[in-house]
């Protein structure tokens, strides 16, 4: 019991450590906890939270504050991926990133970053020029980010969404003559509807009859349920050999007719059903009324 009490004591005392972290350096900002990991912590800054332009009532552009600390592992990685030869990962102890949000869009840019040491001296900083909105889904560092920014003014539930049991909607399954299972899932957290299309990733993964994964494929799909067409916007693939690969540039970028008996015709009618049955959320931020 001691022993446990202890222990409750020391995490709590490195969480408000954590969040003590950073004030220096943006020292009006108050930073709300978002998540942890063994390489990385996330922060917001709700008092930052803005919203920069309207459509009517609704936001379109909102801007914010995000922070990430970083264990040893986390930092090493981020400078890897940042392509940053000339910082010591054990310098990096968090960084600070002004952000723009639009969620009908379900966008994410970095504005400007900054990378500090534990003393608060900055280590490294870009401003983005030009700015490159990212869309989030489910493979994105940031999404979590995006929910808590988008909540903060929506409340509508992104968060809820996302770690919600049934966020990955089943659209079908088949079972290959030579064995194994491919299904297809769209994730819900990223439906909305624009105009006659909900607009939506899916997930399609092979696996063998060992329950092996074979292969991935994950796309953005449009699909107009009234007209029984659907398009893709964006597909990645992955297998073991090749590792993920964007292959975009072997779409047509055109809208396809829904075959009767198809397993799109399956995933129209899944689609449909659940718009049904969830109008207000696949509506949300939506400006086509306005």
């Amino acid at each position: 019991m001691i022993r446990r009490f202890i222990a409750s004591l020391v995490f709590m005392c490195s969480l408000m450590m954590m969040f003590a972290v950073g004030y220096a350096a943006n020292d009006s900002a108050e930073w709300y906890w978002i998540s942890s990991d063994d390489k990385y912590s996330k922060f917001y800054a709700p008092g930052k939270v803005q919203v920069l332009r309207s459509f009517g009532n609704i936001a379109v552009q909102i801007s914010a504050w995000t922070k990430t600390t970083y264990s040893p592992g986390g930092a090493q990685e981020t400078l890897n991926n940042y392509g940053i030869k000339d910082i010591n990962p054990g310098q990096l102890a968090y960084s600070l990133a002004e952000v723009e949000v639009n969620p009908q869009n379900r966008t994410l840019a970095y504005l400007n970053e900054s990378f500090y040491d534990k003393d608060d001296n900055k280590l490294w900083e870009k401003v983005y020029s030009p700015v490159r909105p990212k869309e989030m889904n489910s493979q994105e560092f940031d999404e979590d980010f995006y929910c808590y920014i988008v909540d903060s003014i929506f409340n509508q539930g992104e968060n809820e969404r996302r770690k919600a049991g049934d966020r990955w909607l089943q659209l079908w399954q088949d079972a290959p003559n030579g064995g194994g299972v491919v299904y297809s899932m769209a994730d819900t957290s990223t439906m909305r509807l624009k105009g006659q299309n909900i607009i939506f990733w899916e997930w399609q993964e092979k696996k063998s009859s060992a329950s092996e994964v074979e292969s991935i494929i994950f796309q953005k799909k449009a699909v107009n349920i009234p007209m029984y067409t659907e398009k893709v916007i964006r597909v990645m693939t992955w297998n073991a050999t090749t590792g993920w690969k964007d292959i975009t540039n072997t779409t047509d970028g055109m809208y396809h007719v829904i075959e009767a008996g198809t397993n799109s015709e399956k995933a129209l009618k899944a689609l449909k059903a659940y718009e049904g049955g969830h109008e207000s959320w696949i509506k949300r931020y939506s400006l086509d009324n306005e």
